[in-house]
């Protein structure tokens, strides 16, 4: 592993299941994407949807659900024009007449050795990432949050911020990927999806503009 996780996670990225370390190592120097094709189960919380509405604009969250819903997920890692170590994950669901992707940028922050979440194209919703293993498996959870405005960071009050944990384990018997992921506040569940995918690398010599959701982060959220 040689991307911005096995920073977060020292030595104990060793504990990962080789194909979730796999999943999780691209790093700048890899020339290469790793690239899943799957089905997940999407269930959205109805109180939140006229929010859910909105945030497709920015390739955030979306209020559409289903089961088996058609799922890949693309990720690159490459350095930004700060010098951030980062890893984008670009995940997209087919609902047949409608299209969805949320897209994140996450930040290896090397002065205060933490990760960074930069959600959706423009990076307006920032959260912080804290992963651990489990079992072999990845399993990451928010942590404090911020609103983005022109290189400002406004602070998301306790309350009033989502509660997020993502696991990503592999599954040996059926030769595939697992990820569980559950977004909550306090008044509800807003999102969850759960599914499986398989994964393969592609060469990528140079990272697209269109897998570059955020830009301009010379200025990263306080410590």
């Amino acid at each position: 592993m040689t991307g911005v996780y096995e920073h977060a996670l020292g030595s104990a990225a060793e504990d990962l299941h080789p194909k979730v370390r796999d999943r999780y190592s691209i790093g700048p120097d890899d020339s290469a994407a790793t690239v899943g094709h799957g089905e997940m189960d999407i269930r959205r919380g109805t109180p939140f949807l006229p929010m859910l509405y909105v945030m497709p604009a920015r390739n955030l969250l979306f209020p559409e659900s289903g089961d088996d819903v058609p799922f890949s997920v693309t990720t690159v890692g490459y350095r930004d024009e700060a010098g951030h170590e980062v890893m984008t994950t670009r995940r997209e669901f087919d609902f047949g007449s409608t299209r969805r992707r949320f897209d994140s940028l996450t930040v290896w922050d090397a002065d205060a050795g933490r990760l960074l979440d930069f959600l959706g194209t423009g990076g307006h919703v920032v959260s912080e990432l804290h992963p651990r293993v489990e079992d072999g498996a990845l399993v990451v959870e928010g942590g404090r949050q911020w609103v983005r405005a022109r290189g400002r960071y406004l602070p998301i009050p306790g309350p009033l911020g989502a509660t997020v944990e993502v696991r990503d384990r592999y599954d040996e018997t059926a030769e595939c990927y697992h990820v569980d992921a559950v977004v909550d506040t306090f008044a509800g569940r807003v999102l969850s999806y759960r599914g499986m995918f398989t994964q393969e690398r592609e060469s990528m010599d140079e990272v697209p503009e269109d897998l570059r959701p955020t830009r301009d982060l010379s200025t990263l959220p306080p410590e």
